[in-house]
């Protein structure tokens, strides 16, 4: 695969192996958030002229594409987020908090990115809830098996990462849902590293909610989407009350608003940038997102190979089936790897990547993280290996 022409970023001489913080954007995606700016501007479902029109059709459409890319029974069953962040939080404090009570088992690991602990933690000091944890594998993997060891009476909801966003690792998901909901658990499930890199069908998984960000698949930042069968979709209270998610309201005891998806769409929605997620999404269609997921396993074994020939590299996450590479450089703060190699042009992340849990786990704080998407290249790949093999690194970081 290359696609080099059709992103820009990647006219600019960089490596950009940071796509589980944010991919790149090509050229349609910023074609169509100019269009709109330039040709029809206006507020969707507000207007009843020409442009808003188009507006309010064009950005219906882009629900209708969403639908059928994750397989979801009805576009009602799409509300649009300003990413993976606000629809965790909208699950939790506006279904959650009113369908839990005290002493509730939440299930998660702590391998999941902040976004999908902190808000059960709230909720816990809240209300009451109790979050457990999922124990890992040596490899720190989530396994049926371990997964069915945690559950008790007192369990009623699983929230896990599809794919996790520093180990990687594929979580089975099909078998734990189907196992919770033979226990009258539900489950949520949170996509943001998986919907771009895999295909996810939320009625074949039996997904109960779904949340996912448009900027870790093409997409504009600020854009996010919440799916949930309708039914439960329906039972969240909304956490933003304004104009466009009303019908009416004359005092206190006589509120009405408006059925799915638009209560939960309160105020203007960022209109351009969920068109350009649009575009995004056909861009994926195009390609094939199973020629994506295919094509990112290589080249992710590809560079593993390449790194467990350099002796100062460890891999803290060798054998996933994900797409991302989590490793240090012996003795050298990741942060100063990252630095290291941004000398060469090559972006990587460092840190503890937003999984702060995951230190319990590794038994270190803060590791570099590789992640590849389908613009990335074996070349890509060459130069940052290059960089890494060369005792420069050793020398510039640690002085020798």
């Amino acid at each position: 695969m290359n696609y080099k022409n059709d992103f820009p970023m990647l006219n600019k001489d960089i490596v950009y192996f940071d796509n589980g913080a944010t991919t790149l954007k090509p050229k349609v995606v910023m074609d169509a958030i100019y269009d709109y700016y330039s040709n029809y501007s206006s507020n969707a479902h507000r207007g009843d002229y020409k442009i808003s029109l188009k507006a309010s059709s064009e950005y219906e459409n882009v629900r209708e594409k969403v639908k059928e890319f994750i397989n979801a029974n009805s576009k009602d069953e799409i509300v649009f987020t300003s990413g993976s962040t606000e629809s965790l939080n909208m699950i939790v404090n506006g279904y959650f908090k009113y369908n839990l009570s005290k002493d509730d088992e939440v299930l998660t690991t702590k391998s999941e990115h902040a976004s999908n602990i902190l808000p059960w933690y709230e909720l816990e000091n809240e209300i009451g809830i109790k979050v457990k944890y999922i124990p890992l594998t040596e490899n720190h993997y989530v396994t049926l098996e371990n997964v069915i060891k945690s559950i008790t009476n007192k369990t009623k909801v699983i929230s896990i990462a599809h794919v996790t966003n520093v180990i990687g690792d594929v979580r089975p998901i099909k078998e734990i849902i189907q196992y919770a909901h033979k226990n009258n658990i539900l489950v949520v499930i949170d996509g943001a590293q998986s919907v771009g890199h895999t295909k996810v069908d939320v009625q074949k998984l039996d997904i109960d909610f779904l949340a996912f960000s448009a900027h870790k698949m093409l997409g504009p930042t600020g854009v996010g989407v919440l799916y949930g069968k309708y039914d439960l979709l329906d039972s969240i209270r909304p956490i933003k009350y304004g104009g466009g998610m009303n019908v009416s309201f004359t005092n206190p005891k006589e509120i009405e608003y408006k059925p799915l998806p638009y209560k939960l769409e309160a105020g203007t929605q960022n209109i351009a940038d969920v068109i350009g997620f649009g575009k995004a999404i056909d861009y994926i269609n195009n390609v094939g997102i199973d020629n994506i997921e295919e094509y990112c396993n290589q080249l992710k074994e590809y560079i593993v190979n390449k790194l467990k020939n350099i002796k100062h590299i460890n891999i803290y996450n060798e054998n996933v089936e994900g797409s991302t590479i989590a490793f240090n450089v012996d003795g050298v703060f990741a942060q100063d790897t990252a630095i290291y190699l941004d000398k060469y042009n090559i972006c990587v992340r460092s840190g503890s990547h937003c999984a702060k849990k995951l230190e319990d786990e590794l038994g270190i704080k803060n590791t570099c993280r590789i992640s590849i998407y389908f613009y990335n290249t074996t070349k890509d790949a060459d130069r940052l290996i290059q960089a890494l093999d060369n005792d420069k690194i050793l020398e510039e970081s640690l002085g020798v």
